[in-house]
């Protein structure tokens, strides 16, 4: 990790915050008003002449006394901690930040701020926890959840933001105030200047254990659980990413790009709006995606495309995935049927469709939950209007995919498994998801992701193409779902996708390993951690 940070904050204070959480040595008498009273009129000498403000850093300094300032703290850091518990109560921060930010009116750098302190707290708990525990002197499960969180938000202001120092303190003191309580806040003020006393370079030195692997440094270093940094390794070289000479190196390049701002990368869906539309809406085009753009700062619903849903927020490597599948040749006779089995929330979906659509081809989106089916109908809305004035079918249905090859065998001419998983590839966008999965989830989403690829082919005519994607590169969710499978078929062969894969200027998209799958990186790309396979139903359309 390497945020920006105030570096003027240095000290060797390793205490705790004292006993009876009163700050001792870091926020106790010091932040008392000494040297004579102070009211209506002002600061007064020993002679009860009135005394100009004490100027600091060129500025003037408050006269009110710090007991007096920031009792309530402000909308941005309240609106934080309000998706943090949110979060810690099971919702999404990618949902629930939009609808808080909404609520509260914040807009512009103020939402910015907002978004970089929720997702930097997530991210980074994994090493901001170990500095809370030395700065408060207990272990952090002796701290109680609600003050925790707000001591996540503080510690990010200090080390993972240009926050000044005493903005930090005293805004974090004062939104533990407003919704831990008074006595919280006392503690929450020792430990905030506990934590101020060193900058980032100094807490690391630390916290992050001196002996042991590189896995576990990084583990501390970059706020990710041991097992997913492991997991990252084996994915890195199995996926022919990384030699054994070079794992560590292209290791702690993974790591550090998963904490990392994702950049708002839109989509143009083709026959509903193009690249220059959004680049005349202050987008720049992708180098990437033939119909990606990177939105540099700003609203995306400020866009008029994606505002009316002709254009998408989209990670360009989603994007090239499911150009890849529009661009793999069939022998199909007639309208080309495709279908997207695990289509929610609907953004492969909306492209998708505006493929189909330009192909003369038509579309089924299938999914499994109603609510995530009506999120799929309302993204598709606009190609549902284009394909009645065109002639086309554009279905959105609720159904278990694992039944769709049983019950329409061998309908479709290319199907995409966007197939549920841990979700490791994207990390920078989802932050808490490192913290949710356990080791133990792979088992279930193996055997689900295996039914699914499983039903595609099933549902696929020969000669047509299924996809089969995760935003995860663990092997077990990869490489070894395609394998199992296709080994115990002989109706289905994989082919290379590389070549399917073209960048804004129709060449290949440099991908590291051999073939014939796709992995895309974080650190390499610039995208989310993509993966694709491509197999082709064996015998020819009849």
């Amino acid at each position: 990790m390497s945020p920006a940070r105030d570096d003027g904050q240095h000290g060797a204070g390793r205490g705790g915050a004292g006993r009876g959480d009163s700050g001792r040595g870091g926020a106790g008498r010091g932040d008392s008003s000494r040297g004579g009273n102070q009211g209506a009129g002002g600061r007064r000498n020993a002679q009860g002449r009135q005394r100009p403000e004490r100027v600091h850093g060129g500025q003037q300094r408050s006269a009110q006394r710090p007991s007096e300032r920031g009792r309530t703290g402000d909308p941005q850091r309240l609106a934080a901690y309000t998706v943090m518990r949110a979060v810690a109560a099971g919702a999404y921060a990618n949902l629930e930040l939009p609808r808080e930010l909404r609520d509260k009116q914040i807009r512009g750098r103020d939402a910015a701020f907002t978004t970089e302190l929720v997702y930097g707290a997530i991210r980074m708990h994994g090493l901001y926890d170990p500095v809370i525990a030395v700065a408060a002197g207990r272990p952090v499960a002796k701290i109680d959840a609600n003050v925790l969180d707000t001591l996540r938000l503080g510690a990010h202001q200090l080390l993972g933001m240009r926050v000044p120092t005493h903005a930090a303190v005293d805004e974090t003191v004062a939104l533990a105030r407003k919704v831990n309580g008074a006595g919280a806040s006392g503690f929450v003020n020792a430990v905030m200047r506990r934590i101020s006393e060193r900058d980032l370079d100094a807490w690391l030195a630390e916290v992050v254990p001196a002996e042991g692997d590189l896995v576990t440094r990084l583990s501390v270093e970059q706020s990710h659980p041991d097992w997913v940094v492991r997991a990252l390794r084996a994915a890195l070289l199995g996926h022919g990413a990384a030699t054994a000479e070079t794992v560590d190196e292209q290791l702690t390049a993974l790591v550090t790009a998963d904490n990392a701002a994702a950049k708002v990368s839109l989509v143009a869906r083709p026959g509903q709006a193009s690249v220059d539309e959004l680049v005349e809406s202050g987008a720049e085009a992708s180098p990437l995606s033939p119909v990606g753009a990177v939105l540099p700062g700003g609203d995306p619903g400020a866009v008029p495309a994606v505002r009316e849903g002709r254009a998408a927020v989209q990670d360009e490597g989603s994007q090239l995935l499911a150009l890849a599948l529009a661009a793999v040749p069939v022998e199909a006779e007639g309208p080309e049927r495709w279908l997207d089995l695990c289509a929610g929330p609907g953004g492969k979906a909306g492209l998708l469709a505006a493929l189909a659509l330009r192909a003369g081809a038509d579309l089924t989106a299938n999914e499994v939950s109603e609510h995530r089916t009506e999120l799929v109908r309302q993204t598709l809305r606009p190609a549902l209007l284009q394909a009645g004035h065109l002639g086309r079918t554009i279905e959105v249905r609720t159904g278990d995919g694992r039944d769709i090859g049983a019950d329409e065998p061998g309908r479709y001419t290319r199907v995409l498994v966007d197939a549920p998983c841990t979700g490791l590839g994207a990390l920078r966008r989802r932050p808490e998801a490192r913290w949710r999965r356990t080791p133990a989830d792979l088992a279930d989403l193996g055997a689900l992701q295996r039914d699914l690829l499983s039903s595609a082919i099933d549902a696929t005519a020969p000669g047509g193409v299924v996809a089969y994607a995760t935003c995860s590169p663990h092997l077990a969710e990869t490489q070894f779902v395609v394998r199992d499978v296709t080994k115990r078929r002989d109706d289905v062969e994989l082919i290379d996708a590389r070549p399917f894969l073209l960048d804004a200027q129709g060449q290949p998209v440099p991908v590291p390993g051999p073939g014939p799958t796709v992995q895309l990186w974080p650190h390499v790309h610039g995208t989310d951690g993509m993966f694709l396979a491509l197999l082709r139903k064996s015998g020819p359309l009849g």
